[in-house]
This record gives C-alpha cells, sequence and structure tokens, in this order.
C-alpha cells in the first residue's frame, strides 16, 4: 500500500508501478479547495493511482475506527509512505508484515522533519539525497535502511531539487525493495547527536534581510523558490526576487544593507552586510515575474535608493 499526497510522492508511486511491484491501494489526503471558485482539487498522488486503475483512500483522519478497518482490509505486506501528511500510529504500522518503509528527502539523520529540502539550501550543504527508513511512531526517527545521494548545485532552488529527488526517491525505494526481497537491508540506528530539524516553511521565511552575507541571502532565495519566494519592499510595495547571485568583487560595499548599487541592463546589484547580491529576476506587486532587463524598461530604480526595512 502506498500512502503520499504531493507531487514528490508521484515519482515514488510511478517506480512502484513501473517495477511490477502490486499496490493493492492509495491512501492520500482528501481533494482540497483551491483558488476563488473552491474548486474541489485532487492531490498529485490521487491523480497518478487513478490513472493506473488503483484503489484510493481519501481518509480525513487515518487513525479513525473506520478508516483503520479499511486498511486491514488490503491485507497489504508493506507499506511505503511518502510525503503522506498524517502521522501513522504504532497501530497503524503494526498492520503490515514488513511494516512501514518512509522515503524521506535528506541524508538522515540530518534533517528530520517536513521541510529538509528548503533548508539544506538554506544552510548551505553542498549534499543531500534519499533515505529509506523503517517507521516508528517517532518523527523521521526510525532505523536507516538505505540512502542514495546527489550534489547540490549553486544554482538549484527549491524547485529544481525537489524534482531531483522526486525521481531519485523513486530509484531509492525499488532498489531498497529489491534488497528487502533478498533479505539485504540492514537496519542502522539513527544517532540523536547528528540530528537537526527541518521545521515547516511558512511565508514570513521569504523576507530578505540585507544586512546579512551576500552568500546567505541568495541561498534564502533560492531555497524559497518558487514558494513562497524570496521578498523585499520597493517604495512600499513588495517585491519577489526570483534569480540573483552573490558577488564579492564590485567596488562601493560599504553602504547601506539593501543599497541600490547599480541598475543596468543585465542586472540590479544590491549591497549586503558582506559582498552584495545581483539580481536578475524579479517581480514588483502588480506585476509580473520578468528580467531585470524589462523591468528596468518600466521602473526607473536609482542607485542610492535602499530596498527593505532597515533592520
Amino acid at each position: 500500500m502506498f500512502m503520499g499526497t504531493p507531487d514528490f510522492a508521484v515519482g515514488a508511486l510511478r517506480a512502484l508501478v513501473e517495477a511490477g511491484h502490486e499496490v493493492v491501494a492509495v491512501v492520500t489526503q482528501p481533494d482540497k479547495a483551491k483558488g476563488r471558485s473552491k474548486e474541489l482539487l485532487p492531490p498529485p498522488v490521487k491523480v497518478c493511482a487513478l490513472s493506473y486503475g488503483i484503489p484510493v483512500m481519501q481518509p480525513r483522519r487515518i487513525k479513525a475506527p473506520e478508516a483503520m478497518e479499511q486498511l486491514r482490509r488490503y491485507q497489504a505486506d508493506l507499506y511505503v509512505v511518502a510525503a503522506f501528511g498524517q502521522i501513522l500510529s504504532q497501530e497503524i504500522l503494526d498492520i503490515p508484515s514488513f511494516g512501514c518503509l518512509n522515503i524521506h528527502a535528506s541524508l538522515l539523520p540530518k534533517y528530520r522533519g517536513a521541510s529538509p529540502i528548503q533548508h539544506v539550501i538554506l544552510d548551505g550543504e553542498e549534499r543531500t539525497g534519499i533515505t529509506i527508513m523503517q517507521m516508528d511512531a517517532g518523527i523521521d526517527t526510525g532505523d536507516m535502511l538505505y540512502k542514495k545521494e546527489i550534489p547540490i548545485s549553486p544554482e538549484d532552488n527549491y524547485e529544481t531539487l525537489h524534482d531531483k529527488l522526486m525521481e531519485l526517491g523513486g530509484r531509492a525505494i525499488t532498489e531498497a525493495l529489491v534488497l528487502l526481497e533478498q533479505g539485504r537491508l540492514i537496519p542502522e540506528k539513527q544517532r540523536d547527536d547528528l540530528s537537526c530539524h527541518a521545521p515547516m516553511i511558512d511565508k514570513s521565511m521569504g523576507e530578505i534581510d540585507f544586512s546579512q552575507d551576500a552568500a546567505a541571502i541568495d541561498r534564502r532565495i533560492r531555497a524559497m523558490t518558487p514558494w513562497p519566494s524570496a521578498f523585499t519592499s520597493y517604495h512600499g510595495k513588495k517585491l519577489k526576487i526570483w534569480r540573483a547571485a552573490p558577488t564579492y568583487t564590485e567596488n562601493g560595499f560599504a553602504r547601506r544593507p539593501g543599497e541600490v548599487l547599480s541598475a543596468d541592463k543585465d542586472c540590479v546589484t544590491v549591497a549586503a552586510g558582506q559582498g552584495a547580491l545581483r539580481i536578475y529576476e524579479l517581480q514588483l506587486e502588480g506585476k509580473k515575474r520578468m528580467s531585470a532587463h524589462d523591468f528596468l524598461l518600466g521602473v526607473r530604480m536609482q542607485p542610492g535608493e535602499v530596498l527593505g526595512q532597515q533592520k
């Protein structure tokens, strides 16, 4: 049985089906109302499951007695879980004979929690990956069974790294199941002293503090792209920054953090606490996302102006 909800989980579901595993059912979150029309939209995992003709469960509470009874009726040997969105009780973990395997988007024990992909970028990690773990009653604390690593490029943002890990998760779980069938998966206990927490991302975390080092600001922009997006303000309007890069080679850094140093056809350069930020793609409130060149055709941004609120 497969349990998952967002796009990240779709790669694993597809990989399991294409590898020939019998997925007896999929458990996902209920459809959600979105947009002004409040139209009910199915989660991506549901769409994928129905395309393969797999039965779908959408319990509001997976721990509810009727949901538990339905789980037992499927008599699955193993539950595979990827970003499902509800906590499984020990009673649920004990239902399948081989327990529950979780596809976690970090190299455990580091980055336990809801948002590991964003936090590895924020922290400037050079590598990340997928950990297949045996679930227990804790949050990402179970024994590690299998890992696959990838490098994080200086250009990776949340979207690109998410997509790489989605594909890697599919490969990792199918490879792990081969080893499970052969009895070759060796559980490894997690060391709590090496762990760190990756809490849920919220919109406020996208606000840029220009007193920080330029490289840290660049990491925040990449970690928050495309959601919730990194932002500052310009003449009282929200200004989203979609793509930038740090620089430490230009003159004139002894300026106020957030001060515009130059605004030319290629980029807008803004002073940071250390170094400066070259902004290549941005979006003013009420306008479309655009290149710095196109932005400056309509906005007369001048050197000496200051972005954001002073701390």
